[in-house]
Order: C-alpha cells, then structure tokens, then sequence
C-alpha cells in the first residue's frame, strides 16, 4: 500500500471480489491461509463500500484517498500483557471490543456509536480465532443488532476455529492460494515459490527481508545436509528452531527440498514434519521436539541411504 488510502495494488482472488458487491449481509467471516489476502480484500471491500464511484474502488476521490480511514477500523490480537511482557497466546479482548472505562475509546462497541462519515463503517477482528471469552460473547450481541451503516468483517484461519455461535451468524467467505503463475510475476525462484505456498503475503515479506530469508534457508539447507552426522544435525536443528521463531517459518521451504527425496522417504519426513509442528503447537519442549525430530530423520535418511526406503 502506498499509505495514501487505496492505491489498487491486489493479487488474485477476482471471484471474490466480483462476488462480494453482491451480498446484502452485514457481517463475514473470511477464512483462508495466513498470507493470502484475506485482510488486504476485506480493506480493498471497505473502500470500495465507501467509493464514490462504487467498485472496484477508485483510488482518487475523497473517501479513496483517506489514509487512516475515519470509517475503517482493524481489531487484532495483543501479543503482549498489560504489564509489557509477551502473552503466553494471542488474545483479542474484552476492552478491544466493549468499553470498560473512559480511556477505552478504540474500543468497537465505542467506535461504533458515531456515524459513518461517508455510507459505511467497516471492522475488521483479524484473528477472530483468539477472542477471548468475554470479548467473544460480546462481539456476539453486535453481530445480532449491527448498526444498520455497519459492516463486520471476521477473519480466520477456518471456520471450525471460530466460536460457532459467531460463525453462524456470519456469512463465509472462502479464499484459497494465489495461483503461481500470479506470484510468478515478481519472482521466478522455484524455491520463493515454493516457501509463499500462494500467499503473496509470504511472498512480499520475503522480497523486502532477502537477509532473513537466506538464513532460513541455509539454516534447513544444513540440516538436512548434516543428518550423517549427529552432533552438527542438532546444532543445525537449533538454528532452524531460532529462525521459526521468526518471520520466516521454515515448513514450507523444508517440504520443498525434501522433493528431492525419493517418493516413500519423503512421505515419511514429511509425517515427521506435521508432528513436529503439533509439537510445538501444543507447547511440548521445543528442544525435544526438535531432538526428536532430528533423530527420525536421521533414521529415515540412513534407510534412504541403504536403499530400504524409496
């Protein structure tokens, strides 16, 4: 974005977009891969709601050339408690959607009260899988009685991570990967490519942090060229553990090399993989998990070595 209000720069998902215009409910629910542009259409249907030339947005009157927009507003999780420290998980809270004291004036529910300046108001709660409890049942009786200027834009990995009692109040709307050959315009890297997985979210951030993404690829690039030998192939692990807790998750360009692997090894590695992710989503030790996962692809590299794993 250029930071002056809508500029039209969006990658792909033309069916939605299309379809969007059309639909009389007040509010949504998007879900979809992080990256994909879920966020970036939802913002790309503000603007257009409030253009005064109607869709797709225009870019050049006096609603599309607002930067912040006084009639959009984006609702996240905080990573962080009250106190500063970084949160154990992601919340969206009850002070982010109802106003509990006088100083809570970013507050939804607050937001809310005023008229739109233009025809609509637009929220966006990005990351309506981690509303707390209390903020959940509170967003639940604004999804019952909107304001009639009101549009409430939900987004989500999926559905089934969403509160069913929001979600069925919602309507849903679906976005899937970007399609390479769109991606491909920016880069012809097989292995960008294969690491953006069709989010050109994934793709922009790795385009502007070139540094960040060469780390991560040579950090999995001396993994899985030390699983011979032991020792290294933990030190390697623990570089990969470092640069997963940063803005370039390795999973997806560790998949891509293991396509070098014959079709029987690479299954099994990547089994291996997807446990090793629910590890550490569950919170297991990251270190064993990591242990762990080192040794069975030790294991199934040395059986791909002798010829018993193809």
């Amino acid at each position: 974005m250029s930071g002056y209000g809508w500029d039209g720069e969006l990658l792909g998902h033309e069916e939605v977009r299309a379809r969007l215009p059309t639909f009389r409910a007040q509010s949504f629910l998007f879900t979809g891969p992080e990256g994909v542009g879920r966020r970036q259409v939802a913002r790309w249907f503000a603007y257009g709601l409030n253009c005064q030339e109607g869709f797709p947005p225009c870019g050049r009157c006096a609603s599309c050339r607002l930067e912040p927009h006084p009639d959009y507003l984006e609702i996240r999780p905080e990573t962080e408690t009250k106190t500063g420290r970084k949160a154990r998980r992601a919340v969206i809270r009850l002070e982010q959607i109802v106003p509990r004291a006088e100083e809570d004036r970013e507050s939804l529910v607050g937001w809310l009260e005023t008229r739109p300046r233009f025809r609509a108001k637009i929220a966006v709660i990005d990351g309506a899988h981690h509303l707390g409890e209390s903020a959940a049942n509170a967003l639940l009786k604004l999804l019952e009685e909107p304001p009639g200027y009101a549009r409430l834009i939900l987004i989500a990995p999926s559905r089934e991570l969403v509160l069913p009692t929001l979600a069925s109040r919602t309507l849903e709307v679906r976005f899937g990967p970007v399609d390479e050959a769109t991606l491909s315009r920016f880069t012809q890297d097989p292995a960008l490519l294969a690491y953006a997985e069709g989010a050109p979210g994934r793709l922009v951030a790795a385009l502007a942090d070139p540094g960040g993404l060469e780390r991560m690829r040579a950090a999995v690039d001396r993994l899985l060229e030390a699983l011979e030998r032991p020792a290294e192939a933990l030190e390697a692990a623990l570089e990969v553990r470092a640069v997963a807790e940063g803005p370039f998750a390795p999973w997806a360009y560790w998949a891509w090399r293991l396509s070098e692997w014959p079709p029987a090894a690479r299954a099994e590695a990547l089994e291996v993989l997807a446990e090793l992710q629910e590890a550490l989503e569950a919170y297991v030790s990251e270190e064993l998990a990591y242990a762990w996962a080192v040794l069975e692809l030790r294991r199934i590299h040395a059986a791909m070595r002798r010829g018993t794993l193809e």
